[in-house]
């Protein structure tokens, strides 16, 4: 890897990679510590869209690592506005190691890793999450040993977060199943993208409009938000049409006993999903939260440790 832009990019070995490295770097942690591998290392993180997690996140993963992040608010840096990307990229090359990027416009974030001459992370853009897909993973693996063969069903707008948990479940074998309201549909392209990996790996995608048929049986049940940010001129239409698809505690009963509940947060609660499902005893969605910082150790690791 040079960088990390969508999970479209790596391969089921690279994903795999990352995952072990992540449990790995997460044990060591909880016996007293990193080793201060990245000592030295400085990540740059530009912000066009805040985060608590992803802020905090690749902050504590660089502490603990032993480097620094450095905070670049939307402000400071004025992406393509105040100066051009590529002015941007080059500057940020010669004063960090690497570079995690949060965005509204992921030909930002290409153009960032075409100009830089440092790795550039995708921290989010509007086609995908990559970070919180190896959180996903970690999460679901940790409760299950291995994607292969479980049923993941997401239910909402098919979306970033729902385009990057697509296209791990079909690289590492996880059968998908997304139900979404007319409109809301994941772009025809990721899914036939999907489908493709799916066929190295024996991953069934399925698209569909019932929540209650995508998460018949299902080991893990995926939501999102409703409206993200930038979508809030669309919030009350999105109120309106979205309420079939909260996952409460009459759909979370069709899936499997063992299931698992995920959000990548926010939540609204009382619209996606439920405080009952939220805090519940299916529910996963704080171990995933903190599994973003251990999973992105693992990536910070394989982008910016010294080689050999």
């Amino acid at each position: 890897m040079q960088h990390f832009l969508a999970v479209a990019d790596l391969s089921p070995h690279e994903l795999e990679d990352l995952l072990e490295l992540a449990i790995r770097l997460k044990k060591e942690r909880a016996k007293g510590g990193n080793k201060p591998i990245l000592a030295g290392k400085v990540l740059g993180m530009l912000f066009q869209k805040p985060s608590l997690r992803t802020r905090v996140s690749f902050d504590m993963a660089m502490r603990h690592l032993g480097g620094d992040a450095l905070y670049l608010s939307p402000n400071e840096v004025g992406l393509g506005q105040r100066e051009s990307i590529a002015d941007v990229a080059r500057v940020l090359s010669g004063y960090l190691d690497g570079i995690m990027a949060r965005v509204f416009d992921h030909q930002h974030v290409i153009e960032l890793a075409k100009w830089s001459r440092v790795p550039v992370i995708n921290g989010l853009s509007d086609y995908n999450h990559p970070c919180q897909a190896l959180a996903d993973a970690l999460t679901i693996r940790e409760k299950f040993g291995s994607l292969r063969g479980l049923h993941v069903a997401y239910v909402g707008d098919g979306n970033n977060v729902a385009t990057s948990l697509l296209h791990t479940c079909a690289k590492l074998g996880a059968n998908f199943a997304i139900a979404s309201p007319e409109g809301y549909d994941l772009p025809a392209d990721v899914v036939e993208k999907s489908r493709e990996f799916g066929q190295a790996s024996g991953s069934n995608v399925s698209t569909m409009r019932d929540a209650r048929e995508a998460v018949r049986g299902a080991h893990v049940i995926y939501t999102d938000s409703w409206t993200s940010m930038g979508q809030e001129a669309e919030a009350e239409t999105r109120k309106r049409i979205f309420p079939p698809y909260q996952v409460n505690a009459s759909l979370v009963a069709l899936a499997d006993p063992q299931v698992i509940v995920l959000h990548c947060l926010p939540a609204h609660r009382g619209q996606e999903l439920t405080d009952e499902v939220a805090d519940g005893p299916h529910s996963a969605i704080f171990p995933q939260a903190e599994n973003r910082m251990h999973a992105q150790k693992a990536l910070l690791v394989r982008l910016l440790a010294p080689r050999g």
